[in-house]
């Protein structure tokens, strides 16, 4: 099953970081963030911030995926970022180490936000499909961690935006066969809790992968727990629908995600 939305996660021409460093390394693994920034940005600035995590069922992907919403969010003021993080067709990993990393890249930023130029206390995440998990399990999970890490410094976000997000792992969810010894821990849907962060959903009605009832049932726990969760369901789109080559859905899901981030404060 998690073959199937290895095709989803789209790389894209055209765009490029203004830089990209390293943030994690682990051997002869390194893992870069790749950062596009404002224009006239300095690292005396304090700006707010975002990172996304790719899709591609934890197997695969690539960070091209979200470059055009970094540069977006860049020319809206935003420090928007493009992480890397390992995945089993080219490190041989499981989803658990996909979260510790995506939990180090979140704390990389707050330590290193003054060589930035962002705001520690005002760091997002974002991320599609299994990057979506990513980033809603650097919101939600307090079980997995690198060893290394600085747990003092916070890996939780301020804010996510999730674009088809694998958020339920528990029986009957997408991937629990991967993950069945240690879902509890992994599932974002099962972590949810008064200190998760504000969230944005993107969901196609049509997706075959993550349903709607999921993502409804996601917003009422979120909700039950005094959070804000806004869904945002989108006709008859399937999985993938919010990639740059669909530039409809794209400029949609752009504009909705605007309005979220507008309404926190953060654009």
């Amino acid at each position: 099953m998690v073959l199937t939305i290895r095709g989803y996660a789209l790389g894209v021409e055209g765009f490029s970081p203004d830089k990209s460093v390293v943030f994690k390394t682990l051997g002869e693994v390194e893992l870069k963030l790749h950062i596009f920034n404002p224009e006239g940005h300095q690292a005396t600035d304090k700006r707010r911030a975002i990172v996304f995590f790719f899709g591609g069922g934890w197997l695969g992907g690539s960070t091209s995926q979200f470059y055009p919403h970094c540069e977006h969010l860049a020319s809206r003021g935003m420090v928007a970022i493009s992480a890397e993080y390992r995945v089993q067709g080219t490190h041989k990993t499981t989803p658990r180490e996909c979260v510790k990393d995506g939990k180090s890249a979140v704390r990389w930023i707050r330590q290193h936000a003054g060589v930035l130029g962002v705001d520690p206390a005002k760091v997002l995440a974002g991320g599609g499909s299994a990057g979506g998990h990513v980033a809603a399990a650097t919101g939600t999970t307090t079980a997995i961690e690198e060893a290394g890490d600085d747990l003092a410094v916070s890996s939780v976000p301020v804010a996510l935006v999730l674009f088809n997000p694998v958020f339920d792992n528990g029986p009957g969810g997408y991937g629990h066969d991967l993950v069945k010894e240690y879902w509890k821990e992994i599932s974002p849907m099962h972590n949810i809790s008064e200190a998760t962060p504000p969230t944005v959903v993107f969901l196609g009605s049509k997706d075959k992968h993550i349903t709607v009832a999921t993502a409804k049932e996601y917003k009422r726990l979120m909700e039950e727990n005094g959070g804000r969760c806004d869904l945002h369901i989108y006709e008859d789109q399937a999985h993938g629908f919010f990639n740059y080559a669909n530039q409809a859905f794209y400029r949609k899901t752009i504009a909705d995600m605007d309005q979220f981030l507008v309404s926190l404060g953060y654009l």
